[in-house]
């Protein structure tokens, strides 16, 4: 009888312990699922609020300080090269917070200050995404080797993938993109593949960080800087009061 008593009891336990890890294992799932999207909400709202990309996720880079900005030969200019104001841009292709700035700033920017000759634009890289990004700046100096620069990166903006998408920009497709452009694609794909500009994109990159951007978009406007896609007006009030 204790014999069986004994193997009841036992028999009990078990049943007890399978309840508890039923149980135990998806309420540990739950709760891990709550403590990721908790942390990913988290981390998107301070991305937004930045209203940059930052290197390794690092802290917002400082409003306002000043740096001395060379302004090279080689560079990417746009509008009156003797221009009272100067905007320098730090940027990735790849940024969705450079796309912003694109289609909201950048744009509005050079119809009312550098199409009127009241100011230059200089766009510089800052390829930090990863090899697509570095790919996509170095495709976008093979289409300046054929003049048309600026059409390259306006049309990457326009076009823009999310971020989770790298093939993307392949070199592959980004020769087949250099066709919608009207480039001449054997060049510009002997131009990609010799990674021709390497140097260049990565000398632009240092640049930038030497200037101490961390994150893109990063303008300087007469060495002003002023980070992350801001508003159109905080821009145009810092270029008013150096037009005054």
């Amino acid at each position: 009888m204790e014999e069986q008593i004994t193997k009841t009891e036992e028999t009990a336990k078990t049943a007890a312990k399978l309840n508890y890890a039923q149980f135990l294992l998806p309420g540990a799932i739950l709760l891990a699922a709550v403590i990721i999207s908790g942390t990913l909400i988290f981390i998107r709202s301070q991305s937004d609020t930045k209203g940059t990309a930052q290197i390794g996720g690092g802290a917002p880079q400082e409003q306002g300080k000043s740096a001395d900005i060379k302004i090279n030969s080689d560079d990417h200019i746009l509008g009156n090269k003797d221009a009272k104001v100067t905007i320098v841009e730090y940027s990735d292709f790849r940024c969705p917070f450079c796309e912003r700035f694109y289609k909201l700033v950048e744009q509005p920017l050079i119809a009312d200050y550098v199409n009127t000759g009241k100011a230059r634009f200089i766009f510089r890289h800052f390829a930090f995404l990863g090899s697509q990004s570095t790919w996509a700046s170095e495709a976008a100096e093979c289409a300046g080797e054929q003049g048309k620069f600026w059409e390259f990166h306006n049309w990457l903006y326009n076009n823009q993938a999310p971020e989770s998408d790298l093939n993307y920009y392949s070199k592959n497709n980004l020769i087949k993109y250099a066709g919608q452009v009207g480039l001449n694609t054997a060049q510009f794909a002997s131009c990609l593949n010799s990674d021709k500009y390497l140097k260049r994109v990565s000398d632009d990159s240092a640049s930038g960080k030497a200037a101490g951007v961390t994150g893109t978009p990063t303008i300087f406007i007469n060495g002003n800087k002023i980070v992350g896609a801001q508003p159109y007006e905080t821009f145009k009030q810092t270029i008013d009061n150096l037009l005054k």
